[in-house]
């Protein structure tokens, strides 16, 4: 059975809302359903994770939830006539009094009332993911006095991005804390930040989630130029979140493109080597929105993506409004499966010549060498509570499946976002210790997933009913009878 190991997450919208295709998706090989706060009201978002849920278990999969906030998208307001054209070399003033549903050709309002504050003459200003530059001339207390350097059509509600950064807008709106609630009622896996400058954004996400009694864990957009303006940020960033997504779309504009690859594998890299997911998203198979199969750069771009050894790949508008959902899931399915066959997906140097702080750490990476120099195994069995050691052993590159039993959902729905991990419910705790690892090990016989003869390592703590972690790995052949 070839299991692949890199994670799918897609968005639901529209497009992908229906029970049949939602269906459809599940089976293609969504791992990891995104909820995206920016659209949709409480109620759809609901009736989304319960169909989810319900679709999910009539197949006997697990399907994560990951919620994302809104976050401080900073937007013009509207025209009167939805959009208007501008030509290179045209005044353009972005106003803080204007009426907000009254923009023309010379003016339009704005939703964010301390941009002016934050910019000075000589900075670019970029619409609409950058397809429109305009540089600021002129500051006054209520307005931006611009000149167009790049036109285009510009129409209502586009994002403005100040090029290096600097905009102070807080990550965290009302709305996000209205959503951080719900986040908590649907009991969500993950909750995606967008727009942290640093550890101390995510620390307060951390802290209004769990006063909200969130259990999710918490995931950090990596989009605004400060957070990846030097290594000591973008760790701090990395080590106050439980995971981070590659969020190229307003990244991108901010950086500028030249940078943008760079700086993914960079994020990447350091995701890994703190022990961190990583989701790398935005256009990955963009042109999917309207056909149905991918270009070669797009094939590309998810390969390379999956050579980096990002845990999942994301699926936006593909996905939640394009006419294509369930072939773009597939063919993401495919490009990572075609990646995962080349020989540089199983190679690892991970924390070569580094010591470990915690025992179930130094038993997860013997379990990864074992499996990597030993090739008889065919499995990796971790019983787990917390999902924390096979996510410490899915940071080693390997082609060898690692499977996540826990009694616990939360961990169940966790683990889908864990490269190259397979949850599977299992209650050590209802059998007498002496049959736990047999049992276990049956459990992937009963799947398939091994037989006779094969070897597969299996890691546990001494007992599972005491909260000491893992602290056993252990080598069985398959058909042997385990004492």
């Amino acid at each position: 059975m070839v299991n692949r190991r890199t994670k799918i997450v897609a968005t639901l919208g529209p497009a992908s809302s229906s029970p049949e295709v939602l269906e459809q998706l599940i089976l293609a090989g969504l791992d990891v359903a995104r909820l995206n706060f920016s659209h949709g009201t409480p109620e759809e978002h609901k009736a989304r994770a319960e169909l989810v849920r319900s679709l999910a278990k009539k197949h006997n999969k697990f399907v994560g939830l990951l919620g994302d906030l809104q976050g401080p998208k900073i937007r013009i307001a509207k025209f009167k006539n939805k959009s208007i054209e501008l030509k290179e070399g045209d005044i353009f003033r972005f106003s803080v009094k204007h009426p907000r549903d009254a923009g023309t050709k010379e003016v339009v309002g704005i939703d964010y009332p301390d941009l002016v504050k934050d910019c000075s003459k000589g900075d670019e200003l970029l619409l609409d993911d950058g397809r429109i530059v305009m540089l600021v001339e002129q500051v006054t207390k209520e307005e931006l006095i611009c000149k167009v350097l790049i036109g285009g059509i510009l129409s209502d509600h586009k994002g403005i991005n100040r090029k290096g950064g600097g905009l102070t807008a807080p990550a965290l709106t009302e709305k996000d804390k209205q959503n951080i609630k719900l986040a908590a009622e649907l009991q969500l896996e993950y909750l995606a930040v967008s727009f942290p400058r640093d550890a101390s954004d995510m620390a307060y996400a951390r802290q209004l989630k769990e006063e909200a009694g969130s259990k999710a864990w918490l995931i950090a957009k990596i989009e605004r130029a400060e957070a990846v303006m030097d290594d000591a940020t973008l760790d701090g960033l990395i080590i106050a979140s439980d995971g981070v997504m590659v969020a190229r779309g307003d990244l991108c504009v901010e950086i500028g493109d030249a940078e943008l690859v760079g700086i993914q594998k960079k994020i990447i890299h350091h995701a890994r080597h703190n022990n961190k997911l990583v989701i790398t998203a935005t256009q990955m198979m963009e042109s999917m929105i309207n056909n149905p199969m991918p270009t070669r750069a797009e094939v590309s771009d998810v390969a390379n993506a999956v050579f980096d050894y990002t845990d999942a790949v994301m699926l936006s508008a593909e996905s939640a409004a394009g006419n294509y959902p369930i072939e773009a899931v597939k063919a993401m399915a495919r490009v990572c499966l075609g990646a995962e066959k080349n020989p540089i997906a199983r190679r690892s140097n991970h924390r070569i010549g580094e010591t470990f702080n915690r025992w179930d750490e130094s038993i997860a990476l013997a379990a990864m060498y074992t499996a990597n120099h030993f090739p008889g195994v065919k499995a990796i069995i971790s019983l787990t509570d917390s999902g924390y050691t096979p996510l410490i052993m899915s940071r080693i590159r390997s082609s060898v499946p690692i499977f996540a039993l826990s009694p616990k959902a939360e961990t169940q729905g966790r683990a889908t976002l864990f490269r190259g991990v397979q949850p599977i419910a299992f209650d050590p705790a209802a059998l007498p210790e002496s049959k736990v690892s047999q049992a276990a090990v049956d459990e992937l016989v009963k799947r398939g997933e091994v037989s006779d003869g094969d070897w597969v390592i299996l890691t546990r703590g001494d007992s599972y009913t005491r909260r000491d972690g893992t602290n056993t790995m252990k080598i069985y052949r398959v058909g042997d009878l385990i004492v």
